[in-house]
């Protein structure tokens, strides 16, 4: 199971207002098992984006990076994971930590 150990995030501009709802980058340091198969000495973030439109949230997209080299792998989450990493993010959105 990934556990996340510090993440980034920002929003993103959409400066003609042609996509709907509004579009958030998180980076997301992982900490990886080492018998995962995701594992790497250098580490690993997710790049998520991630949508808030009409009241609900949801990941648009998401892509694993080695930090080290910025390689990226092509894993996908698990159900499991999917619904963790989504709720993480929504309780991590910019504007509700400069509320609290």
């Amino acid at each position: 199971m990934l556990t996340i150990t510090s993440h980034e995030a920002e929003l993103l501009e959409d400066p003609f207002g042609i996509l709907p709802g509004e579009r958030y980058e998180f980076l997301l340091d992982l900490e990886v098992p080492e018998d995962d198969e995701l594992y790497s000495e250098n580490g690993i973030y997710l790049r998520v984006i991630f949508l808030m439109e009409d009241g609900s949230a949801r990941i648009t997209q998401y892509q694993f990076y080695e930090k080290e080299t910025e390689k990226s792998f092509d894993f996908g989450l698990d159900e499991e994971e999917e619904a963790m990493v989504a709720s993480y993010c929504l309780e991590h959105l910019p504007e509700q930590e400069e509320q609290e």
